[in-house]
C-alpha cells in the first residue's frame, strides 16, 4: 500500500495508552537525589548576600550551590533570532549580582527527597537590595527609568528596520489614511507535563548523561559542552516522552546547565522536576507586543503602504531564541496580501518579567490580528465588506513564487500557492453569505452575532539542514536515525511512513530513532514545523541510498541486471520473474564484512543523507470564526469554526487534523482567556491555574479542519510544507474580527475578555449618545 496520504494510527500512542512510556518523572536511576531552586521573589534588585549555612545544616541536604560555587559562569548563548546587540542581555544561569524577574535563579538546594530540597530552600537567607521594576515595554525605553543591564541603554536590547519599495510616496497617493495601536497580551505554552531534567555523572568513565525534553538535542548538548566544559564526546543527551512542547520547552534554560553541575559536583544522580507554580514564573513566556501601525489605501481598498513600529517585551533577558518573535511579525505583518511598501521598526525592549521565547506561530500569531484587524477596520471606514477588501489586496497564484523583498533577518519569498482560490473555498464552506443574513437578523432580535475572517501565511521547514540514516538489520527490518525530535507531534508515524514508501516495506518494520546523542551524532530538533519538511526529506535521501545499496547486493547476487530489480514487500523482486528474488534479511548477510562481500563495497546496509536548503515552504490558509456575545456578561460563545490550510502534500491526513485541532484550542485560549498579568511591582499575579485561565473540552467549538495539498512545494522531495502551526496562527484575528463585526466595535487587543468587551459595548453606547 501506499502509506504516504493515509491515515495511519500514531505508531506512538500504543505505549503511552499502556503506561509503558517513560517521561522523566519515570526515570530513577541508583542513589538519585532531588533538586529544587530557589528563585527570586523580587523582579528587580542587587544580591548582596547568599547565606546558605542554615540550609546545609538540615538534615538530608546534600549540597547548596549559588553562583559563587561556578568561577568563570557564562551566559547562555543564542541559538537563533541573533540580532546584533542581544548578546549584551544574555542569561547566566544562576543569578550573579542581580535579579532581574520574579522566578530569577539564586540557588539550587539539592536533598534526599524533594521535599526536604523545597524545606531547605526557606532556610537560605538572601539580603535584596530593590531596584525599582519597569513593567511596560514603552515605559521601559524612557530616557533616565531604571536599566535592567548596565551594557544596554534605555533597556533596548535591539532595535533594527525593514524597508521596502517607496512608503512616504505611496503615502501621498492615498484616499485614505488611517493610524492605530494594537497589543497582545502576555501568555504562553503551559504544556501538560512541567519541565523536568534527571542528570548522572559517571565519574569512573568522565561520562555525563541527561534525561529530559528537548526540541534541539543536539543544539543543547553543544551548548552544555561549553558551558560545563566536558568535549561534547562525554555528554549523553536521551530524550524521554515528552508531554508537549509547543516552541517552549526543550529550550536551553538555566536548569539545563545547574541540573547537571549539581550531579558532577555532588557525585550522584540528580533529578529536578518543576511544580505548576514554577512552571508559570519560570518558563518562557510569549506573545506579548505592542504594535502602532499605519495604512493607506485607495477608496476601492487597495492597500497601497504600511508603516508599523514594532514593540516586543522581552522580559528580563534575552534567551536561546534570540529575537525570533519580533523578526517573524517584522517579516509576516503583510502576510498574504500585495503590500509593496513596507517599513517596520522594531524595538526589543527589557522588561522585570519572565523572559519571553517562541511559542507556536511566534511573531506570526501577533502580526496576523494586527494585520486582520487593520484590514476589517479599513473596511468599515470604507463601507466595503471584510471579504471584498481581502480580495483586492490577496497575492494571486499568477504571481507566485512572490519576492516580498528585503529583510535584514528572515527568508522572505512565498514558494507556491493560490491565496484567493483558499479563501474562495474557506468563505463557501462556512456559508459566508448566508452568515451575514443571519447576523443581520440576529442584531434585529437584539442578538449579537458576527463572523470574522482570518488570512495567514506560515512559515515553515526551516533549513539549513538536517540528519538522516537509515539502516536494514539482520532480521530485514528498517531502522532510520533522524535528527528530529518528538514533542508530541507524531514524527515517528509519518516519519515512518515516508521511509515505508520508499522502501516498500511494511510501517510495523520501520523503527525511529531519535533524540539521542549516542545513537544520532547530527540533528538540528524540531522547531518552526520544519520536522516533516527537512527530517522527512533527510529520511526519503538516506532511503534512496539504501535502495540502491540493496539493488546492487542482490543483481550481485541473482546475476540480474540492476535495473530489473524492484522492491516489494521487503523483498528485492526481478521484473517478469518474481519467483527469483532475497529478502531484506538475506540480503543483510550478503553485506556482512568477509570475502563474500562485493568488491569495492562497504560493509552493512546502511546510508546517510543530510538534506540542506535555504530556502523555505510556506503554508497559507484562512480561519473563519462565527461568535454570539451576551451584552450583559461579556461573554464569548463560538458557534463555529473553520480552519482550512494547504500543506502542499499530506502525510498523514490525520495527524494534520490533530495538530489543527490542538493549534486551534491554543489560539482560543489565547484569544479569551490566558494572560501572565503582572502587578505594577512585577508580581506575576498569574501562578496557578486559579488565575491563568486555559479552555478545556467544553471551550472547544464545533469545527471544521480542512488541510489541502493543491500546492506541492519545489524545495524539497516530497513536496510537504510544515502543518503544525496553521491551527493557532489566525485564532485571535478571527476571534477578535467576529466580536467587532458582532458588537459593532473596534478590537484593539488580546485577550477577549468579559470586562474589556463590557468596557467596548460601553464605550460604543457613550460613542452613539454623544
Amino acid at each position: 500500500m501506499a502509506y504516504i496520504g493515509s491515515r495511519i494510527k500514531r505508531k506512538e500512542d500504543p505505549r503511552l495508552l499502556r503506561g509503558v512510556g517513560k517521561y522523566v518523572g519515570d526515570i530513577h536511576r541508583v542513589g538519585m537525589v532531588h533538586a529544587a531552586i530557589l528563585r527570586s521573589t523580587h523582579a528587580h534588585a542587587r544580591i548582596s548576600k547568599v547565606d546558605t549555612s542554615q540550609a546545609l545544616r538540615m538534615e538530608g541536604v546534600i549540597g547548596v550551590l549559588t553562583a559563587a560555587d561556578m568561577p568563570g559562569l557564562k551566559t547562555i548563548p543564542m541559538r537563533t533570532g541573533r540580532i546584533p546587540g542581544l548578546e549584551r542581555s544574555q542569561q547566566f544561569p544562576i543569578a550573579t549580582t542581580k535579579v532581574r524577574y520574579v522566578g530569577d535563579p539564586v540557588a539550587v538546594v539539592v536533598a534526599a527527597s524533594r521535599y526536604i530540597a523545597e524545606d531547605a530552600i526557606e532556610l537560605i537567607d538572601v539580603a535584596y537590595e530593590a531596584v525599582g521594576p519597569v513593567t511596560d515595554a514603552r515605559q521601559s525605553m524612557q530616557l533616565g527609568g531604571p536599566q535592567l543591564h548596565d551594557a544596554v541603554p534605555n533597556n533596548i536590547a535591539a532595535n533594527f528596520h525593514v524597508d521596502v519599495g517607496d512608503v512616504d510616496g505611496a503615502f501621498a497617493d492615498c484616499d485614505l489614511i488611517l493610524e492605530e495601536e494594537f497589543s497582545t497580551q502576555r501568555h504562553g505554552a503551559v504544556p501538560l507535563e512541567t519541565r523536568g531534567l534527571v542528570a548522572e555523572f559517571d565519574e569512573g568513565r568522565g561520562l555525563l548523561t541527561m534525561w529530559g525534553p528537548t526540541k534541539m538535542t543536539h543544539t543543547n548538548w553543544r551548548i552544555l559542552s561549553d558551558l560545563i566544559g566536558l568535549p561534547q564526546s562525554c555528554i549523553h543527551f536521551i530524550e524521554p516522552e515528552v508531554g508537549g512542547g509547543f516552541g517552549a520547552r526543550g529550550e536551553f534554560y538555566p536548569e539545563d546547565f545547574l541540573i547537571p553541575f549539581a550531579a558532577m559536583r555532588f557525585r550522584k544522580p540528580v533529578c529536578w522536576i518543576e511544580d505548576r507554580s514554577e512552571n508559570l514564573k519560570a518558563m518562557n513566556q510569549s506573545r506579548q507586543q505592542q504594535h502602532r501601525v499605519k495604512i493607506g489605501v485607495k477608496r476601492d481598498g487597495t492597500v497601497m503602504a504600511m508603516d508599523a513600529e514594532i514593540l516586543f517585551d522581552m522580559g528580563g533577558y534575552t534567551r536561546t531564541h534570540g529575537g525570533v518573535p519580533a523578526i517573524a511579525a517584522s517579516a509576516m505583518l503583510r502576510g498574504p496580501f500585495r503590500v509593496k511598501n513596507y517599513r517596520c521598526n522594531v524595538f526589543c525592549v527589557l522588561t522585570n518579567k519572565t523572559p519571553v521565547g517562541t511559542y507556536r506561530s511566534p511573531g506570526r500569531y501577533e502580526a496576523n490580528f494586527v494585520r486582520e484587524r487593520l484590514l476589517d477596520i479599513v473596511a468599515h471606514r470604507l463601507n466595503l465588506d471584510p471579504a471584498d477588501i481581502r480580495r483586492r489586496n490577496l497575492i494571486r497564484h499568477e504571481e507566485m513564487p512572490y519576492d516580498l523583498g528585503k529583510h535584514p533577518f528572515h527568508y522572505m519569498v512565498y514558494d507556491t500557492g493560490d491565496f484567493p482560490g483558499q479563501f474562495e473555498r474557506a468563505l463557501e464552506r462556512i456559508g459566508y453569505e448566508k452568515l451575514k443574513t443571519t447576523c443581520a437578523v440576529a442584531k434585529k432580535e437584539g442578538r449579537a452575532i458576527g463572523v470574522g475572517i482570518g488570512c495567514f501565511v506560515e512559515t515553515s521547514g526551516i533549513g539549513p539542514w538536517e540528519y538522516a540514516r537509515v539502516e536494514v538489520d539482520n532480521a530485514g527490518k528498517v531502522v532510520l536515525y533522524s535528527g528530529c525530535n518528538s514533542v508530541g507531534q507524531g514524527i515517528a508515524t509519518a516519519l515512518s511512513q515516508i521511509v515505508a514508501d520508499e522502501l516498500q516495506v511494511s510501517i510495523d518494520d520501520v523503527r525511529v530513532v531519535h533524540g539521542d546523542t549516542a545513537k544520532v551524532p547530527y540533528g538540528n530538533g524540531s522547531n518552526a514545523s520544519r520536522s516533516t519538511v527537512m527530517a522527512g526529506s533527510a529520511a526519503v535521501g538516506a532511503s534512496r541510498k539504501v535502495k540502491d545499496k540493496l539493488l546492487r547486493l542482490a543483481s550481485s547476487a541473482l546475476e540480474i541486471d540492476a535495473g530489473d530489480l524492484f522492491l516489494r514487500d521487503g523483498r528485492v523482486v526481478a521484473r517478469g520473474a518474481p519467483e527469483r528474488s532475497l529478502g531484506f534479511a538475506e540480503i543483510a548477510a550478503l553485506a556482512l564484512p568477509g570475502p563474500a562481500l562485493k568488491s569495492g563495497m562497504t560493509p552493512g546496509i546502511s546510508e546517510e543523507d543530510f538534506f540542506a536548503t535555504d530556502k523555505r515552504p510556506f503554508p497559507y490558509g484562512v480561519h473563519v470564526a462565527v461568535v454570539e456575545v451576551d451584552r450583559e456578561t461579556g461573554m464569548i460563545t463560538i458557534l463555529d469554526y473553520l480552519v482550512i490550510e494547504d500543506v502542499g502534500r499530506k502525510i498523514n491526513p490525520m495527524i494534520i487534523e490533530g495538530q489543527m485541532a490542538g493549534g486551534l484550542a491554543q489560539g482560543i485560549g489565547g484569544a479569551l482567556l490566558e494572560d501572565f498579568v503582572y502587578d505594577e511591582d512585577g508580581q506575576p499575579l498569574a501562578t496557578s491555574f486559579m488565575d491563568y485561565l486555559m479552555p478545556t473540552a467544553m471551550e472547544m467549538p464545533k469545527a471544521q479542519f480542512i488541510s489541502t495539498e493543491d500546492f506541492p512545494t519545489p524545495h524539497n522531495p516530497l513536496g510537504v510544507k510544515g502543518a503544525g502551526e496553521g491551527g493557532i496562527t489566525a485564532a485571535g484575528a478571527a476571534l477578535a474580527n467576529a466580536v467587532s463585526n458582532a458588537l459593532g466595535v473596534e478590537v484593539k487587543k488580546l485577550p477577549l475578555r468579559p470586562d474589556y468587551i463590557l468596557q467596548l459595548i460601553q464605550s460604543n453606547k457613550s460613542l452613539s449618545l454623544s
